[in-house]
């Protein structure tokens, strides 16, 4: 489903302030695969989002998604095919426009526009029990606002909206690391049962080693720009932090000293 082929990217090539984001990355994620992305501050796990959504283009490399080569498809055409959620829970709704009309523009990102009415009965109720699955009764609210929800509500919201249309590729981009914890728990759990239900096939960034090591099928640690460990299925389960931190420093021959990555075991 979704497959990056010696992706590379630098920054700022030739001068003082060069920085290598992503050194010869390649990962494949088959249809229903969930994994997770650890890795320090620097690593270059938000370059590797940003490859996929076409929100950056590699310097050289190759993007495939669902066996299509995507790498020179820009990021609004790519949106089709691709659900993002990002860290910040104010960037993925439009704060003026109300739930519904929100729920509305997810609903047709990957349909034919058209001279119709864009909310029928029929999509009302649809919209309903799909908040309702939230347990947040935003289906009680569906002229609300956006910008008036609470963080976790708008996150809930996004991730909502991200997997409506059932994508090829479902990005995480940090997205419970804004929230306080009971938000973040809620929002961790909205995400296994979203992703479970359709069997989506899911790429999620976390600074969080627990998180990393709960949700998913498989788990990749992230340095430099390069992948430095790749943990598959029946490996995964047996994984801990303490494992995990000693895996860092065998390969790396030094300890983890990202505070972030640290402060959220």
């Amino acid at each position: 489903m979704l497959k990056l082929e010696q992706i590379n990217k630098i920054f700022n090539e030739a001068t003082l302030d060069e920085k290598i984001a992503l050194d010869q990355i390649n990962l494949e994620l088959k249809s229903g695969d969930f994994v997770t992305v650890i890795g320090s501050n620097g690593a270059g796990k938000s370059t590797l989002m940003n490859m996929i959504s076409g929100a950056l283009t590699p310097d050289f490399g190759n993007v495939f998604i669902d066996e299509e080569n995507v790498t020179k498809l820009p990021e609004f055409k790519r949106s089709q095919f691709i659900g993002r959620v990002f860290q910040d829970p104010m960037a993925g709704t439009a704060p003026n426009m109300t739930i519904e009309e929100n729920l509305a523009m997810a609903y047709s990102r990957n349909k034919k526009r058209g001279l119709r009415i864009g909310v029928d009965k029929k999509r009302r109720e649809f919209f309903r029990e799909s908040l309702g699955s939230l347990h947040l009764n935003l289906e009680n609210r569906l002229n609300a606002k956006v910008g008036l929800l609470s963080g976790g509500e708008r996150q809930a919201l996004s991730l909502l909206m991200a997997t409506f249309t059932k994508p090829s590729i479902l990005l995480l981009d940090e997205h419970t690391a804004a929230l306080d914890p009971s938000r973040a728990e809620l929002i961790t759990n909205l995400t296994k049962q979203l992703v479970e239900k359709d069997q989506l096939t899911t790429l999620m960034v976390t600074h969080n080693m627990q998180q990393a090591l709960d949700l998913g099928n498989r788990l990749i640690m992230m340095d430099k720009g390069q992948i430095i460990l790749e943990v598959d299925s029946d490996k995964k389960h047996e994984l801990t932090i303490d494992k995990l931190m000693a895996e860092f420093q065998r390969i790396r021959g030094e300890k983890m000293t990202d505070d972030k990555a640290l402060l959220s075991i």
